[in-house]
């Protein structure tokens, strides 16, 4: 009798562990004062490292000097709605996105390291 062995590509495993909610408000700073000022400060620098770690192109949100609705805001903010099951909209995303740029950045930047989700890789399978 021969076995076979059967290879499986790994697939990212995602879960939600929190709530259906931001783990903070638009306008929490207090809670990150130094990353705050560097946001408000630098927002074009902040917006890029935060785009970065979330595995996304460094350069990214530089694309949004061009435009008037800051689409990149925006898309990140739907991407990380639907990553991590946060209930919204896009009107609000776009609301925020638009008038309250920096702290959506931080917002963002709060939530990835609170719930730094892990990817979990599946092993290979004798059958």
């Amino acid at each position: 009798m021969s076995s076979k062995m059967v290879i499986t590509q790994p697939q990212p495993v995602m879960e939600a562990r929190e709530s259906d909610e931001w783990g903070s408000g638009i306008c929490d700073c207090f809670q990150d004062v130094p990353e705050c000022c560097f946001a408000f400060w630098c927002c074009p620098c902040f917006a890029c490292v935060t785009t970065k770690k979330y595995g996304q192109c460094l350069c990214l949100p530089l694309l949004e000097i061009f435009g008037g609705i800051p689409a990149i805001t925006m898309s990140m903010r739907v991407s990380m709605r639907q990553r991590y099951g946060i209930k919204g909209t896009m009107c609000r995303d776009c609301l925020c996105a638009t008038f309250c740029n920096s702290c959506s950045w931080c917002q963002m930047s709060r939530e990835m390291r609170r719930r730094n989700i892990q990817i979990v890789l599946v092993s290979a399978k004798n059958t």
